[in-house]
């Protein structure tokens, strides 16, 4: 199995995300309680193609991550009231967990099998490196759901800068803008 050069194996978990209330104030609490960072924020983060449970998308959500060892930490706040997989899970259990992300040279094959063993398509996008992304539906057996995303060159170069900048963090300036 090949080895990201972030350190996670592709086919495997690459990302832990959480939706938050407030992602500025919950990535410099992340950073002081965990020692996690520095968070990278992206606001008003865009996602070309959204789709929701089949339908066009409009929600708008901003986001932090960052690198705890060769695990990346992602905090999701949605920005408006539109139908969303965030809203979706907050509205059952609240603000927390929401999914963990696979890495994925075969996008359109992991896609298959995981609609190939029941879970739906929930949110479907094309990020701005030009990687596309899937959240498949695995809530009621996993507690969360599971985001694919598509492991390209830029992907792997974007989420290898975020490693890098926390393998000698010194812990000063916590939240960064790319």
């Amino acid at each position: 199995m090949k080895t990201l050069s972030f350190g996670q194996p592709m086919g495997g978990i690459i990302q832990e995300a959480h939706v938050v209330p407030d992602l500025k104030a919950a990535a410099l609490q992340w950073s002081r309680t965990l020692g996690i960072g520095p968070f990278f924020i992206f606001d008003h983060f865009p996602l070309f193609d959204a789709q929701y449970r089949g339908q066009p998308a409009e929600f708008d959500v901003s986001l932090a991550l960052a690198f705890s060892g060769n695990m990346c930490f992602e905090l999701i706040q949605q920005n408006n009231d539109a139908p969303s997989v965030y809203r979706e899970v907050v509205a059952k259990r609240g603000y927390g967990f929401h999914h963990w992300a696979i890495a994925t040279d075969d996008f359109d094959k992991s896609l298959r099998d995981y609609g190939a063993e029941g879970y739906d398509l929930a949110l479907y996008g094309v990020a701005g490196v030009g990687a596309r992304a899937a959240y498949m539906d695995t809530y009621d057996a996993l507690g969360g759901m599971i985001e694919l995303i598509e492991m390209t060159p830029k992907t792997e170069e974007f989420f290898g800068l975020l490693h890098e900048a926390a393998i000698n963090w010194d812990g000063k300036d916590p939240l960064r803008t790319l």
